[in-house]
């Protein structure tokens, strides 16, 4: 079988090809355009037939050029995943998630027990952060995303499901003007989210949330804004107001009385929690098991099982 034409000149190629430029090619590859020229030419007399068609105006590609470009993409895309599972670390008795600061507070980290438990051989690191993750380059196993669930490139797998809810200290359910209906938070102050993840809120904001419960006399725009879910929940707690939350990240206060939901009025988020990780991930034995148990805890979690007080039964 005759060799491949050296596997350098075809990455210059490719990158020649996709810019139609050698001079953008070799800012790309950081090298000069002489030395990019030099790698098409040694490439063209290698199989023997040009590559480019230079015009007047611009730098085309041949033929059997524009043909190959596709599948050598394709090809090097490969040889980049390949490289990628090589140089994987190679203990695979620890993950790395990426996961929001909030759902990493009040959510997973709280759970992590009930992990370490069934898998005590497997170590788990948290990086909470709102930066999106560039796995061909960040030291990350697997991210869990709040967003529509679209993601190049990446395999994805549904989490769970959010919805919003107004939830406040039981405190507010008493004193001078207690909380009885959706009329009542005239009394009070209101809540916002205004964390980066929140692009559905258009649909799920204190305007829209009120429209939605016939209350036409009450500004849904006053109260304080916050930049990180969890700390909407916090001031909750401390009875600062009322907050618009999401469920997944209210569910702990609320089991553990710290809040209550005054209202049996919730609206479903446009968006919801995903798993997201390279297809190379699928093979780590540690991130199928931790993937299993937070789907399980998640199937645990459901938005119909969150615990709600009544301001009526609270009240008395």
């Amino acid at each position: 079988m005759k060799s491949l034409p050296p596997l350098n000149a075809l990455k210059v190629f490719e990158s020649a090809a996709r810019h139609l430029s050698f001079t953008k090619a070799a800012d790309e590859l950081h090298v000069t355009p002489g030395a990019v020229s030099q790698q098409i030419k040694a490439l063209e007399d290698y199989i023997g037939s040009r590559l480019f068609r230079r015009t007047k105006r611009a730098l085309l590609l041949t033929d059997a050029a524009q043909a190959s470009l596709p599948i050598l993409r394709e090809a090097f895309d490969k040889l980049e995943e390949a490289s990628r599972i090589l140089m994987a670390r190679g203990d695979s008795r620890r993950i790395t998630v990426s996961v929001a600061p909030s759902l990493a507070a009040k959510w997973l980290v709280p759970r992590l027990d009930r992990f370490h438990e069934r898998c005590p051989e497997v170590e788990v690191w948290v990086s909470a952060d709102m930066e999106v993750v560039d796995f061909a380059v960040d030291d990350i196993d697997l991210a869990i995303r709040y967003g529509a669930g679209r993601y190049a490139g990446l395999e994805v797998e549904l989490l769970m499901e959010e919805s919003i809810l107004p939830v406040c200290s039981p405190r507010l359910l008493q004193g001078d003007h207690p909380i009885r209906t959706p009329h009542d938070l005239a009394h009070h102050p209101l809540l916002h989210d205004g964390s980066p993840d929140q692009e559905d809120m258009a649909s799920t904001n204190w305007a829209m949330w009120l429209k939605a419960a016939g209350v036409s006399d009450i500004d849904g725009k006053r109260g304080a804004k916050f930049n990180q879910s969890s700390l909407v929940i916090e001031a909750a707690v401390a009875g600062k107001g009322v907050a618009l939350a999401k469920s997944a990240i209210a569910l702990a206060d609320l089991e553990a009385g710290r809040l209550v939901a005054p209202f049996d009025l919730t609206t479903p988020s446009n968006f919801s929690y995903y798993l997201v990780h390279p297809a190379s991930k699928s093979r780590n034995a540690a991130v199928k098991a931790f993937k299993k148990w937070l789907h399980e805890e998640a199937a645990a979690t459901g938005a119909a099982g969150l615990p709600r007080q009544p301001a009526q039964e609270a009240a008395q």
